[in-house]
């Protein structure tokens, strides 16, 4: 059992590991409890977030628009400011100054051809209007390459989000256009193939306003259509219209909530719809998600140390600055800090 102040540690205490491994010069083969968002280019991932954060602070255009993963850290706070893990102890306070970090970074490794690489850009948003949860924004799914992109694109894309959806602790939020037609999204078809019982996938539609008149998706919302253990959220994001035009996020949440309410489809069902209803389903989930995983993930901590302070071992003449040391001691760090007891971590109650 877990007290409600060491269940509210428990993203919290996945976010350090996150942090810390992203600091290592040697990848670590940890299975972390995470939510990888994923979907085709057009599905509404971009605003699904920016929605939860209540900013417009994601790169936009044509084409492949997110193409390194983006770990976002949403913590719960007084103040509202970003940061980054690769710009040491800098506050923004100005989002578009986020965006265009995002897309500096992006570039610093990827270049500006439209190139992809799974090297993570780890962003953490402080906020008063956010709970605490964290997303690993995937590029979204594409088959057509732009500009100098390689003619494998789609493969180098779909390869990326592999590596995370077939691990069996991370979440699959699979978002899809519902005027499309849902039995061959993208993303519930990648989900269907890696998490067949679905059981790790909660499903996302977007774009329900655009659906053509005199039809609804209310059967793939009440879980009776494309079943999936976890169920489905609706939500309606801001047209491009609407981003062009300068619309605010909260004059968007407000009319979403108008839209569930007003609809004859899905009126009955409005408390549970909406992004807000959303953003609480996710923290809720990845929580309890991650309680399930801590006794794993505890002993996996100690795999890994174990095997770092044998490769440690082997080199008779090694330095206090050779990586392998300097591993070995942050994993130290990290297991003494995430799991020791203390008012900060989570109490048996």
């Amino acid at each position: 059992m877990y007290g409600n102040s060491g269940m509210e540690q428990l993203i919290p205490l996945v976010n350090k590991l996150q942090d810390a491994f992203a600091s290592l010069s040697i990848p670590l083969n940890l299975d972390l409890p995470q939510i990888a968002v994923v979907g085709s280019q057009s599905a509404g991932k971009s605003s699904v977030l920016e929605n939860f954060v209540g900013r417009d602070f994601l790169p936009r255009g044509s084409g492949i628009v997110t193409r390194r993963p983006l770990i976002l850290q949403l913590v719960t706070d007084k103040v509202e400011y970003g940061e980054f893990i690769h710009c040491k102890n800098k506050r923004f306070t100005d989002f578009d100054d986020i965006r265009k970090e995002i897309e500096a970074e992006t570039d610093r490794v990827t270049g500006t051809n439209k190139g992809i690489s799974n090297i993570p850009i780890n962003l953490r948003i402080h906020s008063p209007h956010v709970l605490n949860l964290t997303l690993i924004d995937l590029p979204g799914m594409t088959k057509v390459p732009v500009g100098d992109q390689p003619p494998d694109i789609e493969i180098q894309i779909r390869k990326m989000i592999i590596e995370f959806v077939e691990k069996d602790n991370c979440l699959i939020l699979a978002v899809t256009p519902a005027n499309t037609d849902l039995a061959n999204s993208d993303a519930l078809k990648l989900a269907k193939e890696y998490d067949p019982q679905g059981l790790r996938t909660i499903g996302v539609l977007t774009k329900l306003d655009l659906m053509d008149e005199g039809t609804d998706a209310k059967e793939v919302l009440e879980n009776r259509l494309l079943p999936l253990r976890r169920g489905y959220v609706g939500v309606v994001n801001r047209s491009q219209r609407d981003i062009d035009g300068r619309k605010d996020i909260a004059s968007a949440l407000a009319a979403e909530r108008r839209f569930f309410l007003a609809h004859p489809g899905y009126h009955h069902m409005a408390d549970r719809m909406g992004t807000p209803y959303l953003q609480r389903v996710l923290n809720q989930q990845l929580t309890n998600h991650i309680r399930e995983s801590l006794p794993n993930l505890r002993n996996q901590l100690q795999s890994q140390l174990i095997m770092l302070e044998k490769d440690v071992n082997d080199f008779r003449n090694y330095k206090p600055d050779d990586p392998t040391y300097k591993t070995s001691a942050l994993l130290r760090s990290v297991l003494f800090h995430a799991f020791a007891p203390s008012s900060n971590t989570i109490d048996p109650c």
